[in-house]
């Protein structure tokens, strides 16, 4: 199938690793030039090494931000004035006790979490709709329907996430700009496989064993039973920065494996 992204240049924001390189793995593949995004030149100079490994003839670049200082977030867009596909890919997440964690974790959190989408898209959207043609994707969660009551914190960001991708779809209604919310379930990434690691530790179990454990625990209501690979999650978003999604934009779309337990 032609997704028609020959000649689209892409910007993945936090892609060094996880579901964000895939994402940029996946749109190389399709013709799409991706610039990718990291703290450390180190790890962008890593990812575009495998990049070009994985795409010989993808075109990848790198800049470097950290998304909760706004001087870089503004040194990024001076370098990377206009995208046709923006992917809202970078945040952070971990054990969040509710009682303990204070208002500077909350706001770094919401400053990276749901701020570096407002930043990016306050910027990108007008150039979008004035060309009219473009694509925004917010990575939200199954977290954002499913709070968890471990990392409520996490949930609220993700929440965000999708009014914020409703209430850009409406703002630009009519063009052909089109704004989405992905909702993954739980993911094989970096940060959950090393936590995972840390239960094979502490019980003595297999890696497979721990993942198992975590579905059953802590998302029973998963039809695959099992952790989604990044790949996964990254073909539906390829799919939804395509041409071939015109018609689909103000929707919160699922690869969640099923945990949300709804039909709609």
């Amino acid at each position: 199938m032609d997704l028609q992204l020959n000649n689209k240049t892409a910007l993945v924001t936090g892609s060094t690793d996880g579901i964000g390189f895939a994402i940029a793995e996946g749109l190389l593949k399709e013709g799409t030039k991706v610039y990718i995004n990291g703290r450390s030149q180190t790890k962008i100079d890593e990812a575009i090494k495998k990049l070009k490994t994985a795409v010989p003839k993808g075109d990848v670049e790198g800049i470097v931000a950290d998304f909760s200082k706004i001087e870089e977030v503004d040194a990024l867009l001076e370098q990377l004035p206009e995208v046709d596909i923006l992917v809202n890919n970078v945040g952070i997440f971990g054990d969040q006790p509710f009682e303990t964690t204070d208002d500077e974790t909350w706001f770094n959190s919401f400053n990276v979490n749901v701020m570096s989408g407002v930043r990016l898209s306050r910027h990108y959207a007008p150039i979008m709709k004035k060309k009219n043609w473009g694509r925004i994707i917010f990575l939200s969660s199954e977290s954002a329907v499913n709070i968890p009551d471990d990392m409520i914190l996490y949930g609220v960001t993700k929440t965000a996430y999708l009014s914020l991708s409703r209430g850009l779809a409406k703002h630009l209604r009519g063009t052909n700009v089109t704004v989405n919310a992905i909702l993954p379930g739980p993911t094989w990434s970096a940060g959950n496989k090393k936590g995972m690691e840390k239960v094979v530790k502490e019980k003595g179990i297999t890696l497979e064993e721990a993942s198992l454990q975590f579905i059953k625990e802590k998302r029973p209501s998963s039809i695959i039973q099992r952790f989604a690979s990044a790949e996964e999650v990254a073909n539906l978003v390829v799919y939804t920065a395509s041409e071939l999604s015109s018609a689909t934009t103000g929707a919160a779309l699922r690869v969640d494996g099923g945990v949300i337990d709804s039909a709609f």
